[in-house]
C-alpha cells in the first residue's frame, strides 16, 4: 500500500519499459508521466528531471525484481546523492532473497554475483570462482544459459549442493533441489521446464575462500610449469606470481597433473 501510495503522490515515475508499467499502473488507477530508463540513456534522463521544479518528486521502478539489482538506475541514484536530495527505498520483490529463502542452503552468510557472463570463457571462470566460496552463491541465469552453466556446475563443482529456482512467486515457481547432474537428467527429460526466469543458488565450499579466480591463462601457466618442475615448485611459483591461495593452487594443479 505504501509502494501503491508513493506512486499515486510523485510528479513522475521512471520505469525501464512504460509498456509493462502501464498494465500496473492502469490497474491502480494511476496516470503519470512516464520516463524509459536503460543503461544507455541515464545522462539524458537526468537531463530532463532537471527541468522540474526544485521541490518534485520521483519514483523509479523496474519491470521485474528491484531497481539497481542488475537494473539500470546507478547513475541516476548518484545523481540524486550529489544533488544532497532525498532518496528512499520502498521494499519490493527481490527474488534474491525468495531464492535463498527457498534453496535450503545455508542463509547465514551470502554472496550475490548477478548474471552469469555471456561468454563460454567468463562463464567458466565465473563458476570455477564460486567453487571456493566458503559462503552461500547466488546469481542470476538467463533460460537459454541454464544447460550449459549446469554443465560447468557438473564438471567443477561435482557433488555439491545447488538449488535452481524457476519463475520466483509466479505461477509456474519451482524449485529444484540437488546435485547438478540430477538436475541436468530432470531438466533434459521435458525442455519445457527450460521456460522462465531463473535463479541458481549454490553450496559453499566450507573451505578456505581464496576470493581469487584461477583463471584459463594461469591453469595454461601450471601446465606449462608442469612439464619442467615438480608439483610443489608450481604451487610455489604460481602463489608467487597471483597471490591465489596455496591450497586451491595445488587443488587445481594436482587436477591438472593427473
Amino acid at each position: 500500500m505504501r509502494a501503491q501510495k508513493t506512486l499515486k503522490d510523485v510528479d513522475a515515475i521512471i520505469c525501464e519499459n512504460p509498456k509493462h508499467s502501464l498494465k500496473l499502473l492502469s490497474k491502480l488507477g494511476i496516470k503519470k508521466k512516464l520516463f524509459s530508463l536503460h543503461d544507455y540513456n541515464e545522462k539524458i534522463i537526468i537531463n530532463k528531471i532537471e527541468k522540474y521544479a526544485p521541490n518534485s518528486s520521483f519514483a523509479l521502478i523496474s519491470d521485474a525484481g528491484s531497481p539497481l539489482v542488475s537494473d539500470p538506475g546507478y547513475k541516476l541514484l548518484q545523481y540524486f546523492i550529489n544533488k544532497n536530495l532525498y532518496i528512499t527505498s520502498i521494499p519490493g520483490p527481490t527474488s534474491i532473497i525468495s531464492a535463498l529463502q527457498t534453496s535450503g542452503l545455508p542463509v547465514d552468510s551470502f554472496k550475490f554475483l548477478g548474471f552469469l557472463p555471456k561468454s563460454k570463457k567468463k562463464s567458466e571462470e565465473f563458476i570455477m570462482n564460486i567453487k571456493y566460496e566458503k559462503v552461500t552463491s547466488i546469481f542470476f541465469v538467463s533460460n537459454k544459459r541454464l544447460p550449459s552453466c549446469l554443465n560447468f556446475l557438473n564438471t567443477i563443482m561435482g557433488e555439491r549442493s545447488i538449488a535452481v529456482c524457476k519463475e520466483i512467486t509466479k505461477i509456474n515457481e519451482q524449485v529444484i533441489r540437488g546435485f547438478p547432474k540430477k538436475i541436468i537428467e530432470y531438466i533434459e527429460n521435458d525442455k519445457k521446464k527450460l521456460l522462465g526466469e531463473f535463479v541458481v543458488v549454490v553450496e559453499g565450499s566450507g573451505e578456505e575462500n581464496t576470493n581469487k579466480i584461477i583463471s584459463r591463462s594461469a591453469i595454461l601457466q601450471i601446465d606449462k610449469l608442469l612439464q619442467k618442475y615438480s608439483l610443489t615448485d608450481v604451487v610455489q611459483i604460481v602463489h608467487k606470481l597471483t597471490n591465489i591461495s596455496k591450497k586451491a593452487i595445488y587443488k587445481q594443479t594436482l587436477d591438472r597433473k593427473k
